[in-house]
């Protein structure tokens, strides 16, 4: 508590050692530290955001979807027609020329080698398509 008893001496009086006492001092830090706690996240409760304001843009057109296929042979059908490697490469060109680019949506067999589904996708950047996907893989997980 207050102070500490010395043991033992030549005196018939017992030393009388007198430090400070740190509990008031402890109490009163633990509260200041406990409204620090409660008030610190009330200053983070604002979030600033800009709205839009007036009316919203008209919605855009549904953007075009072309399907690709990637059969276990490695052949590529693009909306059901069988392309080439080369032929492959000049459609995705003229795609990629289109004011809104279509979406590809690329839709490999489960046999499917990864050289020929990387392929499609590689010939795809090459030529600055960026909308494209890998729809259907769900299924083989």
């Amino acid at each position: 508590m207050g102070m500490n008893i010395g043991s033992g001496g030549s005196s018939a009086e017992p030393e009388v050692l007198i430090d400070i006492n740190t509990t008031p001092l402890i109490d009163v830090l633990l509260v200041l530290l406990i409204m620090l706690i409660i008030t610190i996240p009330m200053q983070f409760h604002a979030v600033n955001m800009n709205m839009p304001v007036g009316t919203p843009p008209t919605p855009k057109a549904p953007p075009v979807i072309v399907k690709i296929d990637v059969s276990k042979a490695g052949e590529v059908k693009l909306d059901g027609k069988v392309y080439g490697p080369s032929d492959l490469e000049m459609k995705f060109k003229s795609m990629a020329s289109e004011a809104n680019q279509p979406e590809i949506h690329l839709r490999p067999d489960g046999q499917s080698s990864y050289e020929s589904v990387s392929g499609v996708m590689a010939a795809a950047q090459r030529q600055g398509l960026t909308k494209i996907g890998i729809v259907g893989n769900e299924k083989y997980f």
